[in-house]
């Protein structure tokens, strides 16, 4: 079964021309002219000869780099995707008016009303899957900072705390403390939360590079796994394939989608399986209170028996622009805010007028079954891909000249996250509602903007700390309403621990690093 499940990934994995290794120009190999001239007909036949138009003026290197490229692209494959992502099928597009529904009360369970009992059941069983070495993380990070004015990956970014620690040290330091409370509570040792660690092209050396910079923030190098996520060729408005320059493709990730064929074809399901993983947390890395590996809601997850879980928010009003998490046709699907009009974003739960019956904000926070990542080569074929109209540089071949436009010129092809929900039956499918000011501030905004950027994420966490040593007993004065304090990670995972607190006064802005008795 494992070699068949290897077999079908690499050829899943040639279709979708996946790339995780960077290969040294100089170092490749020179193609034979039979070579070329075999690949060009490939091309040609595609109607994407356009590829081949500076061939004879490259450098021999030159010509070895982009022969690489074009021998990992399928452009029979490209014109294909394009083509049904440009005019779905009528099966698809055809229920103009699909039946939209709420997930069914037996999908569903929400911090606001579960009973302490059942969070506390929860919250054991998941601790005693990490101790056991059960549970295995996935972060995608492949994004940049570009938006917030930086060039780094957009993990390696500085919200402004007072321990100025970035995105990626506050979920490593999670991924400790969940590891130390999960060997205290079942008296063992040296218990692991692998971390495996999507990024793309331009995030793989500088992710790399920055934790190495800091020694993996206290995790072991072997159990922080990188890996990246694939490539897609940048298309014209008239289907064509671009040319970044005169030797290279225009290419572009794949979307938070290529997740699933990169776990496979990477190796990263393989070593889920070598290290016993049965329960995954898959979850974006702009989120800066993300509980990364949160035992209550691998617990909760794990109760329902499962394939996937999500975690959602309460959509702040009819008009925030999220997508959510329902039934269509009968099925959980994410559908976003411009697919909805306004009665139904607006209607009122049936049960409680003063909530939204479409509430579920979906926050890209997931829980999966061990069984359902191994079954990706039986399905992931299907996942549809979708378009964004981008303004995308190329070299005009014909003029030789690079053109920068100034009105979107061409597509991205990309898949997301949640198109595989709707393979699942309902049974298999789980939500968990969460409070948004204790696990969601996203950041993808400038400072400045007022709307999930730096500043958002700086006061959320630290008005997260102050309520949790308020609940401990401890009192915080402030002369500034957002000034709060930062707990370390290491010290409290989600509020616990914090007795020592009980009775002392803070002067926010703090941070609370050590434990002073």
């Amino acid at each position: 079964m494992a070699a068949a499940i290897k077999d079908m990934a690499s050829g899943m994995m040639e279709k979708l021309h996946l790339t995780s290794k960077h290969t040294e120009e100089a170092a490749l190999p020179e193609p034979s002219a039979d070579e070329v001239k075999e690949l060009r007909e490939a091309y040609t036949k595609a109607g994407q000869e356009q590829v081949f138009a500076f061939w004879d003026i490259l450098e021999k290197t030159e010509q070895a780099a982009l022969y690489q490229q074009l021998s990992g692209i399928d452009p029979e494959y490209v014109n294909s995707i394009t083509d049904r992502a440009l005019n779905p099928p009528k099966a698809e597009s055809e229920d103009a008016t699909p039946k939209l529904e709420p997930l069914p009360d037996t999908a569903l369970s929400s911090i606001y009303d579960s009973a302490s009992g059942d969070l506390s059941k929860w919250y054991d069983a998941g601790l005693q899957y990490v101790a056991n070495g059960e549970v295995g993380v996935v972060l995608m990070a492949g994004g940049q900072g570009t938006r917030l004015g930086s060039s780094a990956p957009k993990g390696c970014f500085n919200i402004g705390l007072p321990s100025e620690k970035s995105l990626f040290q506050l979920q490593a330091e999670r991924i400790w403390k969940i590891q130390k409370l999960a060997e205290h509570k079942h008296n063992k040792e040296n218990v692991v939360v692998p971390w495996y660690i999507m990024t793309s092209g331009p995030t793989r050396k500088p992710t790399e590079e920055f934790f190495e910079k800091h020694a993996y923030f206290g995790l072991e190098k072997e159990n922080v796994v990188f890996f990246e996520q694939g490539t897609l060729p940048c298309i014209s408005n008239d289907g064509k394939i671009l040319l970044e320059t005169k030797s290279r493709v225009a290419v572009a990730p794949d979307g938070n989608g290529g997740i699933y064929p990169a776990l496979i074809g990477t190796g990263i399901v393989a070593n889920m399986k070598k290290r016993g993983i049965k329960h995954i947390h898959a979850y974006c890395v702009d989120n800066c209170l993300v509980r990364v590996a949160d035992p209550t809601f691998i617990g909760f997850a794990a109760s329902k028996e499962v394939d996937i879980a999500t975690k959602v928010v309460r959509k702040r009003n009819a008009k925030e622009s999220v997508g959510l998490i329902l039934q269509k046709n009968g099925k959980p699907d994410v559908v976003e805010y411009s697919e909805i009009d306004t009665e139904t974003a607006e209607a009122k739960d049936a049960k409680d007028s003063s909530l939204l019956k479409f509430r579920a904000a979906n926050i890209v926070n997931h829980y999966y079954s061990y069984g359902f990542l191994e079954s990706i080569p039986e399905w992931a074929h299907k996942l549809p891909h979708h378009i964004a109209r981008k303004k995308i540089p190329y070299v005009d071949t014909e003029k030789g000249e690079t053109i920068k436009p100034e009105k979107p010129n061409g597509i991205k092809l990309e898949q997301f996250v949640f198109d595989c929900f709707p393979f699942l039956s309902m049974d298999k499918f789980a939500c968990m509602e969460v409070k948004r000011e204790d696990e969601f501030s996203p950041l993808k905004n400038a400072r400045g903007t007022g709307e999930d950027d730096p500043d958002t994420s700086k006061r959320d966490i630290s008005a997260q700390g102050t309520r949790w040593i308020q609940a401990a007993g401890g009192v915080v004065e402030s002369e500034n309403a957002d000034a709060g304090v930062e707990v370390s990670p290491k010290i409290s995972y989600g509020g616990e621990g914090l007795e020592f607190l009980h009775g002392r006064t803070l002067k926010a802005p703090a941070v609370i690093e050590v434990e002073k008795q």
